[in-house]
């Protein structure tokens, strides 16, 4: 049995890469930024070869940083931002246009045709989802629109699509294997969760080849081999998972009701619903957790499209800081955020609002306003938007959350994770391994061949680190949670509709 297993974790803003022992701790990792591109306000796109170049990159380094060859590498596991959209040549595997990264808002017009046409419940009801333009779907019809010739030659099947995960396999395996897994294929407005299989129906509505899309296999499998040259050796893809699934997933969230919260670029609560979809009234979205050894998972969602991404707005918009890190020291220059609330609505709002007209506010501004009551509040939102996503997921539920596990980027930040602990009000535990998203990516590849047995063992590796219990007053709570909904209503519908 080799010794380790590597995980592919391809983000919003960086790609990285983690080498994972039996434990689930990290042996080595590697990170790298790669550029942002903004044609326009709510447009967001990626190169995907920057995405390509930094992935393999930063594979190699961690390799070469833990000291290890390929050769000790029992399975890769993919795991990727999600409902970023990739059309590629099959011949060639040349993208033939920029990645629409998930933030962007340029099919909003598609969207608001969609509903007037009366595809609004159709659409939710087949795959969880509602129309809006975060999904891949509609990414994939804009492509095909604005590129003259390029539906008829993805109808000949000389056009590929893909979520970043199908286009890095492919490039993985040199072109062998164009695949992805029910937690990617189930972002795409496309793939029908009850039966799954892509739909007919919803590629005719939006006039979608079939022959363009990737096969659909469960997260927890042999997808193919990496080509010899890549790593010097090929090692077996076995894992592949949606970043919040994986993440999910290596929060070893595995009985119905356990939820998690990742704060990176967005925040994105998941709750395990067990092997039944849950249908949201409240605005959630009901997605696919994972497919292993033969059972679906599913679980309902709420999805925040700028989280810690504020953090970065922040630093390179405003200047307010030479680096994320020193966030948390402004912010605590203040001992609260003097009245002042951010609403960072800079690409719309996302769950529970799916307003892609809203934009930024900053309200409660004063002469005494200072550069740390603007750090308490970006810091702050990313907690009062999680409560905005609680507060309907425990409606949703009938299964009101006692504990969250959290994780990503912005969940070393203390200061935060108090401060979500007394918003909620709930208990909120931080693992010793913060890298959840590429460890479960690990753990998916590792129980395809073997490496860990099942589910229990990999339970037994989840440590706390930390743990925050609530303090605030209830009344307290309640009056920054009113102001923080007064902010959120300023800032709907700002932008006029598209189409």
């Amino acid at each position: 049995m080799s010794k380790f297993v590597l995980a592919l974790d391809q983000g919003t803003t960086s790609s990285r890469a983690i080498v994972f022992d039996h434990g689930g701790r990290i042996v080595a990792s590697a990170q790298q930024e790669f550029p942002q591109i903004l044609p326009s306000p709510g447009h967001v796109e990626h190169d995907p070869e920057a995405i390509w170049n930094s992935q393999i990159e930063v594979a190699r380094q961690a390799i070469t940083k833990a000291a290890i060859s390929a050769d000790d590498i029992a399975a890769l596991g993919v795991t990727n931002q999600r409902e970023t959209t990739v059309l590629w040549e099959k011949e060639t595997g040349r993208p033939v246009a920029n990645a629409i990264v998930w933030q962007s808002r340029i099919t909003a017009g598609i969207c608001e045709t969609l509903k007037r046409e009366g595809w609004e419940e159709t659409f939710r009801a087949k795959t969880g989802l509602v129309l809006d333009a975060y999904f891949s779907g509609t990414k994939i019809k804009y492509l095909l629109d604005q590129n003259a010739g390029l539906r008829e030659r993805a109808e000949k099947g000389e056009i590929l699509f893909g979520t970043i995960d199908s286009f890095l396999i492919w490039r993985l395996t040199g072109g062998r294997r164009h695949v992805t897994d029910y937690s990617n294929a189930s972002r795409t407005l496309l793939f029908n969760i009850h039966s799954l299989e892509w739909d007919d129906e919803l590629l005719a509505a939006l006039n979608i080849p079939r022959a363009m899309l990737p096969e659909v296999k469960p997260s927890s499998c042999v997808y193919g081999q990496t080509s010899e040259e890549i790593f010097g050796a090929p090692i077996p893809i076995a894992g592949d998972a949606g970043d919040q699934q994986a993440a999910t997933f290596g929060q070893a969230c595995f009985e119905p009701g356990s939820a998690k919260n990742t704060y990176g670029t967005g925040c994105f609560l998941l709750m395990n619903t067990g092997q039944t979809p849950v249908a949201s009234k409240n605005n959630l979205l009901t997605t696919i957790g994972w497919g292993v050894g033969g059972e679906v998972t599913y679980c309902l969602e709420g999805s925040v499209f700028i989280g810690g991404a504020v953090v970065q707005w922040l630093r390179d918009g405003l200047g307010l800081i030479g680096e994320s890190a020193e966030i948390e020291r402004l912010a605590a220059s203040e001992p609260d955020n003097g009245g002042v609330y951010m609403v960072p609505a800079f690409v719309g709002l996302g769950a529970p609002h799916w307003d892609p007209y809203a934009r930024g506010a900053i309200l409660g501004i004063s002469r005494g306003t200072t550069a740390g009551h603007f750090a308490r509040a970006a810091i702050e939102s990313m907690a009062f938007q999680t409560k905005d996503l609680l507060d309907a997921m425990n409606r949703d539920s009938g299964m009101p959350l006692r504990v969250l596990k959290v994780d990503g980027g912005a969940s070393v930040n203390n200061a935060l994770m108090q401060f979500q602990a007394d918003i909620l009000p709930a208990v909120v535990q931080r693992p010793v391994v913060s890298e959840t998203t590429a460890l479960g990516a690990a753990y998916l590849a590792g129980l395809a061949v073997g490496y860990w047995k099942d589910t229990a063992d990999i339970s037994n590796n989840w440590a706390l680190d930390r743990e925050f219990q609530p303090h605030m007053p209830a009344d307290q709570r309640d009056s920054q949670y009113q102001q923080w909904k007064r902010a959120v209503d300023r800032s709907l519908h700002w932008e006029e509709p598209a189409g």
